[in-house]
């Protein structure tokens, strides 16, 4: 498979799959998080599917398009796991998270997505569903919608 074909395939997955899982949490209370901002195509999709939630974003550094950045109350920025300890005070719970932190080198991708799963976790309200890039650690993972291949993207229940 070409790069762009596996580009291709990742975004409609990744769209899929959040367009899903904003349904799954439809009657659950709680914040939306976007770990992981890069370009801000995903957070730009997320505020259009899940209008009146507030959507929190963390990442190192804040180089989207200029019409996807958050509002500054919303945006962390800075390592992920400080930021993920200041979101704990600041937020009442999130609902729904996005893991897409990484810099494309998978074993430590990976490394980096299991030692912050633990602070991931005391952000998320009971029952709240977290879609990953990335395998993670403490959460019971479960089947995403059927049209993603299992290994394309990971879908976990807090």
């Amino acid at each position: 498979m070409s790069r762009l074909d596996s580009m291709l395939r990742r975004l409609t997955a990744q769209r899929d799959g959040l367009n899903w899982a904003a349904e799954q949490v439809a009657d659950l209370d709680g914040d939306v998080l976007d770990l992981g901002l890069g370009n801000g195509r995903t957070y730009d999709h997320l505020r259009e599917i899940l209008t009146g939630r507030r959507i929190w974003v963390i990442d190192r550094v804040l180089q989207c398009h200029p019409s996807c950045e958050p509002p500054a109350a919303d945006f962390l920025q800075g390592e992920a796991a400080p930021m993920l300890a200041e979101l704990a005070t600041r937020s009442t719970g999130v609902a729904l998270a996005h893991y897409d932190l990484g810099r494309g080198i998978k074993e430590d991708d990976v490394a980096e997505a299991a030692a912050l799963s633990a602070d991931l976790a005391r952000v998320m309200v009971p029952g709240g569903l977290i879609v990953s890039g990335q395998p993670l650690v403490g959460f019971t993972p479960f089947e995403g919608p059927r049209t993603i291949a299992p290994d394309r993207y990971l879908f976990y229940r807090a």
